[in-house]
């Protein structure tokens, strides 16, 4: 059982309360006598989620001292593992990237081309200050960072800072289960080993039961026809698992389907942000109503992820701090495990989670037909990593316009001009000067 000082970047956010039960529920047990540090710009806020996890964590009994604050270096003094999930601007930058995309004729979307980009070079301007504050105040912390596009955050970071960062996402649990629920099979029976890069990974390894997976696969897939009750994501989800024989993270969808979300974006009447931006004041009093109760119970139809929230972030912590050596998807520098990719580059693969950190595991090359994509991706997340970090605005123009959902300078030109001048706030002015 390890006892940690534990800082939480983003501890007034909305997915904050389900972190906060999803650390105590979950792995309460093996970190107590630990303290939290909540961070946030936010003070009412971050006031009412120190609640809710003091509440959680003195109902079952647990001595975890929780504090907030938003003074940022304040709140990392002396803490061994900091876990960064903020979003500079709210949902209503998001809201912006996706709408203005959409006005240019391209994707909007949060951690895929224009949307993405944007949300790096915002988050990441943030990050640079928090390296600062982490050098001066608590130099060995360990960072777990779910701070989106994660694989850009983690290469512009490891690409610059000696700090040990791991990006961590559900994604190689999550595009598993839902494929399989697409193709009518009980998740569980279901395991795989997905590779590549965050929100870009293949399954190199699939299996039901233990037999391989594929023929249940294609058996669904032959299966469709109008009327099916699956979604148009599913039935497509299904046809691209099917040709190409693997299990695909599901934002591949944007890039085999690209004209056709990009009409069914253009035909809605709101964005998905704009939609989330409805909800979150319910969010709000759904939480300022358990603040009330002597055990606060999240309804995971009034929250923002109930009681799961960031768990594969304290998953990893435990293997770190309690050192059990345990294997989970990670995204880390290569360093060689990933075949064909060069080492520097983040990757998402599995590694082994010690007291030495996190070490990646040796994988299987990816199969030639399902490689040529992630290796455009790969390209375009060193140069929007090296844009955001210290780049100049033509570099940054350059990255947008390599992206695979954007592809054309004159529209990375456009795109670029408006959201720059609409997020100048958050961004420095290397990145907004011609």
């Amino acid at each position: 059982m390890a006892r940690i000082k534990m800082a939480y970047l983003g501890g007034g956010s909305t997915r904050a309360a389900g972190t906060m039960a999803s650390f105590i529920h979950h792995r309460g047990a093996d970190f107590d006598g630990s303290e939290i540090a909540l961070i946030d710009i936010a003070p009412d806020r971050l006031s009412l989620v120190e609640t809710l996890a003091r509440k959680m964590a003195r109902a079952r009994g647990l001595d975890i001292a929780v504090s907030s604050t938003t003074d940022r270096r304040a709140g990392l003094d002396a803490c061994d593992a900091v876990l960064s999930s903020f979003r500079p601007g709210g949902f209503e930058a998001r809201a912006l990237d996706e709408r203005t995309a959409n006005a240019h004729g391209l994707i909007g979307q949060e951690t895929q081309g224009v949307g993405g980009f944007f949300m790096a070079l915002r988050a990441i301007e943030v990050m640079k200050a928090v390296a600062a504050d982490i050098d001066a105040v608590c130099p060995h912390a360990k960072v777990f960072n779910y701070t989106n596009p994660v694989n850009v955050v983690a290469q512009a970071w490891t690409s610059n800072c000696a700090i040990p960062l791991v990006s961590l996402c559900e994604g190689p649990y999550s595009f598993t289960a839902e494929l399989a629920q697409a193709a009518g099979l009980d998740p569980e029976r279901v395991t795989s080993r997905m590779i590549g890069l965050n929100h870009a990974c293949w399954s190199v390894e699939h299996a039901f039961d233990g037999g391989d997976l594929m023929p249940y696969v294609h058996e669904a897939c032959q299966a469709l026809a109008p009327g099916s009750p699956l979604s148009v994501g599913e039935q497509r989800l299904l046809r691209l698992a099917s040709a190409m024989e693997s299990i695909p993270a599901d934002y591949f969808l944007y890039y085999y389907w690209r004209d056709e979300v990009l009409a069914e974006q253009l035909a809605k009447p709101k964005t998905r942000a704009e939609d989330i931006l409805s909800w979150v004041p319910g969010y709000w009093d759904h939480y300022a109503e358990q603040a009330e109760t002597d055990d606060p119970v999240l309804d995971p139809a009034r929250s923002r992820g109930g009681i799961h929230e960031l768990e594969l972030a304290i998953d990893a912590m435990h293997a770190v701090f309690n050192d059990t050596g345990d294997v989970l998807p990670v995204n880390v520098p290569n360093r060689g495990s990933l075949p064909g990719f060069c080492d520097d580059l983040v990757v998402e693969v599995t590694g082994r989670c010690d007291a030495q950190w996190v070490q990646p595991l040796a994988q299987p090359e990816l199969p030639r037909h399902l490689r040529g994509l992630v290796e455009m991706l790969a390209e375009y997340q060193m140069l929007a990593a090296e844009a955001a970090w210290s780049g100049t605005r033509r570099d940054a123009i350059r990255a947008l316009a390599a992206n695979p959902l954007v592809l054309s300078v004159e529209k990375a030109e456009a795109v670029y001009a408006e959201l720059s001048a609409a997020h100048r706030a958050f961004l420095p002015d290397r990145l907004l000067a011609p």
